[in-house]
């Protein structure tokens, strides 16, 4: 039996940026709730990396939270969409996945989500059922019923017009294509990273035009990376990837900076955030230890991927290796500004202030006595990528959380 309005209204509100607009939404809910007739809840994955992300489960975890509340999720996958490219975000035009690259990824993607979703519960779409049997005719048509000033509403898009870097056709066609989806799949709300704020508006427009009632929008935030700083980005390096062994993934959890764990409480956990909120007043008022709490998410993280013994497991092997590397219970933490792509280790040693000079970090490296991520480094003219976190050892009792923002 599906829970009043005002209960799936607090389910879904949480860790959201925008809904366009509350009031319909709320209407559509009364409106299942009388009928019986669960809401058709559409999000839509370029099929463009083959492996999946914590950040990409922000949205997955969205989408179970409509599953358990009693809703129809369609995950769709965006096959045709991907041989267009999404230009959301580019300065310049993106190329185009091959065929054979998008049939790989969207295989991939289809084993990995239901680490989040329940499968008995999702059903899986692929855009091409629709718009590979288009003619060139129905294309137009749907193109005649958006306009290029529209289309310069979106800002990389007049940021390109401004600066006259060019603007291809086809990628005016990636969001009139992800606002059909809407359409055939007559979608009541579709849920996307802000991000994606433009694409699924059209997806409203869209909707009208072809006499539908329009979708709901709720968009979710993109979560940081282990960096805190930075989105969660593969190129980055500060991710947390859903296939990596528990071990992975339960000390990558605990190298969160204490700030940064409640963000992923708030995304990530399936907890309610009541219980969340009153872990956090316990850490604030001494009773309940940050780390134990860390631990807990990190748990919960690793059971979800791997199961709960395994997560059970990783934990153990955490705390034996924090013990056997005696490693302080409080670590500083310590944000660093690069000027390039890349910082010397030894500098970050020193700004870190572990060590007094370059020249002290880089004696310390050569005499094998400083670890990165709990790994011995010794080339002394070892670099660290821009726009991670690491822990860096300098002898046995210098530690620091190193955050490398670029400049």
């Amino acid at each position: 039996m599906m829970k009043s309005v005002s209960e799936q209204m607090q389910w879904i509100k949480r860790g959201t940026v925008q809904i366009v607009s509350e009031a319909e939404l709320e209407k559509k809910l009364e409106r299942a709730l009388a009928t019986g007739k669960p809401l058709r809840i559409k999000a839509g994955f370029d099929p463009t990396a083959p492996d999946l992300h914590l950040g990409h489960t922000v949205l997955l975890q969205k989408m179970r939270q409509f599953q358990e509340l009693g809703h129809e999720v369609i995950f769709l996958i965006g096959d045709f969409t991907g041989l267009i490219g999404d230009p959301t975000g580019k300065s310049e035009t993106r190329q185009p996945l091959t065929p054979a690259a998008v049939a790989k990824n969207a295989e991939t993607y289809k084993s990995q989500v239901f680490r989040v979703l329940d499968p008995a519960a999702t059903r899986v779409e692929f855009n091409s059922a629709w718009m590979n049997p288009m003619g060139a005719a129905e294309m137009i048509q749907l193109a005649a019923k958006h306009t290029v000033a529209r289309m310069l509403e979106r800002d990389d898009f007049r940021k390109r017009y401004r600066d006259g870097r060019p603007i291809a056709i086809h990628e005016f066609l990636y969001p009139l294509v992800q606002g059909y989806d809407s359409v055939a799949l007559r979608a009541d709300v579709e849920l996307g990273g802000t991000d994606q704020t433009f694409n699924l508006l059209v997806g409203r427009e869209l909707q009208r035009e072809y006499g539908q009632e329009p979708q709901c929008v709720i968009t979710v935030p993109i979560l940081e990376g282990l960096d805190g700083v930075q989105k969660m980005s593969k190129s980055l390096g500060n991710i947390i990837g859903i296939l990596e062994p528990p071990a992975e993934i339960f000390g990558k959890t605990m190298s969160l900076s204490d700030t940064l764990m409640w963000r992923y409480y708030e995304l990530l956990s399936r907890r309610p955030m009541a219980e969340i909120e009153g872990m956090r007043r316990e850490v604030e008022g001494g009773s309940l230890h940050p780390m134990e709490a860390k631990k807990r998410l990190a748990g919960e993280l690793t059971a979800r991927f791997h199961g709960d013994e395994a997560a059970v497991r990783a934990r153990e092997e955490f705390e034996a290796l924090f013990r056997h590397k005696e490693l302080p219970e409080v670590i500083a933490e310590v944000t660093l500004v690069c000027a390039g792509e890349t910082m010397g280790l030894a500098a970050a040693l020193r700004g870190a202030g572990l060590v007094a000079t370059n020249g002290e970090g880089m004696r310390l490296i050569g005499q094998k006595a400083v670890a990165v991520d709990r790994q011995k480094v010794t080339d002394e003219k070892a670099v660290l990528r821009c726009g991670g976190r690491y822990l860096v050892q300098a002898g046995k009792r210098r530690f620091a959380y190193v955050t490398l923002s670029p400049s």
